[in-house]
């Protein structure tokens, strides 16, 4: 499997059991080899929507300091491309973590995207190109 880059959505459906995508997410993270990249957006995202679970966001932070999720996109070297994507995707709209990740797959060309999120199907990395991605079929 390529590298992989980790959306808030599959991390948020491994931590969380009842969560619909749990079974399939727990599936590709077996078959794929740590670390995932991501960036802090996809992390505050995930804390935030795991609040109310018990353990949630200290779940995300302890798979950080296991090194099973890394971060080392620097928004502040990107922030011209990042702002150039949400204001090409307002009308989907995009979120600043699914700008970073379309960044991110940008300057890691041998990429894919972990995702439950269809709107990386309209996405495009380098204005033309598909991202690929590892999403459950629909």
């Amino acid at each position: 499997m390529n590298q992989i880059l980790l959306d808030t959505g599959p991390l948020v459906a491994f931590l969380n059991r009842r969560d619909h995508f749990h079974d399939w997410t727990k599936t590709v993270w077996e078959q794929a080899e740590p670390p995932f990249l991501s960036c802090e957006a996809v992390l505050a995202e995930a804390c935030f929507l795991l609040r109310r679970s018990h353990n949630g966001a200290h779940s995300v932070l302890e798979m950080v300091k296991r090194g099973v999720i890394t971060t080392s996109f620097r928004l502040e070297n990107e922030v011209a491309t990042v702002d150039k994507l949400l204001v090409h995707y307002a009308d989907v709209p995009m979120s600043l973590a699914d700008a970073c990740l379309v960044r991110m797959a940008e300057l890691s060309p041998k990429s894919s995207v972990l995702t439950i999120d269809d709107d990386f199907l309209i996405y495009r990395k380098n204005r033309r190109q598909k991202i690929p991605l590892v999403m459950p079929s629909h």
